[in-house]
């Protein structure tokens, strides 16, 4: 299992910061948040690439709905480029209370899922640097050998890894992130909206049994449970990591979103993950 730490906020010196005493302390991984208005991801995470050397960088998460994917897909090759192959795309819907209405964006839950969809193909092929054409619902791209100068391709081949938020059971969430490298869980309530509750470790059972009967044999797929451990318990917080560990999970990423207290948050970064291999 991999551990990883999200930055609950912080300017880009901040995540540069963080990110360095993050690799000093043995975490496998660094994420920031993606707003709608505030600090910009990309240049934290910039900032963080340029002060580290192994660690993993990404953020948590993009909602690509409100972007367009040939501006993101610019951004995550040249983040790559510069941190040596270390950057991990999380993507997924977003929560619409963090200022999507006050901004304009969509709120609608289908479109944002077919935004989602057509951004992730075009992003991917961006990535190629190779000709294409789309012609879909929201985009229309032709890209031509004329037409544009690439930029770089990733570090990463074939890409750079992405993880998807998966709400189960729907099965064409779930097959959504089966299609690229990696599940973030949530979990629909019975009027079909994403719980506000942590997931536990039994669902995470029946989702790796999911994943399991529904992916190509030997492909690498990570599954990622974000959640806070106990502070000041390590046996507890060791106990938390563990059940996720055993029901299948790849990736801790441990999120002090409520911490108000910066010193409190980097006094838990210095402490390392909650559990070594």
């Amino acid at each position: 299992m991999k551990f990883g730490f999200v930055l609950p906020k912080g300017d880009a010196r901040t995540a540069a910061d963080f990110a360095h005493q993050a690799e000093k302390s043995g975490w496998d991984g660094f994420f920031v948040w993606e707003p709608v208005w505030g600090i910009d991801a990309w240049i934290s995470l910039a900032a963080a690439a340029m002060v580290t050397d192994q660690i993993r960088l990404g953020t948590m998460l993009s909602p690509l709905s409100r972007m367009r994917p040939w501006k993101i897909a610019s951004e995550t090759a040249t983040l790559d480029n510069l941190s040596n192959g270390r950057l991990i795309l999380s993507v997924g819907l977003g929560a619409v209370d963090t200022g999507f209405e006050d901004f304009g964006e969509i709120t609608d839950r289908k479109t944002r899922a077919d935004l989602l969809d057509e951004s992730l193909l075009i992003l991917t092929k961006l990535w190629s640097g190779t000709p294409f054409n789309h012609q879909g619902q929201h985009y229309q791209v032709t890209v031509t050998e004329n037409t544009f100068q690439p930029p770089p391709p990733p570090v990463q081949q074939p890409r750079i890894p992405i993880w998807v938020v998966g709400a189960w059971p729907s099965n064409k969430s779930m097959h959504r992130a089966l299609k690229y490298d990696g599940l973030l869980p949530a979990i629909l309530t019975d009027s079909g909206r994403v719980s506000m509750e942590p997931i536990r470790s039994e669902q995470l059972t029946e989702i790796k049994a999911y994943i399991n009967a529904n992916s190509e044999p030997g492909f690498p797929f990570d599954i990622i449970v974000e959640g806070k451990t106990p502070i000041n318990d390590p046996a507890k917080a060791s106990q938390v990591v563990t059940s996720f560990k055993e029901a299948g999970a790849t990736w801790w990423i441990e999120a002090l979103w409520d911490e108000p207290d910066l010193e409190v948050v980097l006094s838990r970064v210095r402490r390392g993950p909650s559990l070594s291999d």
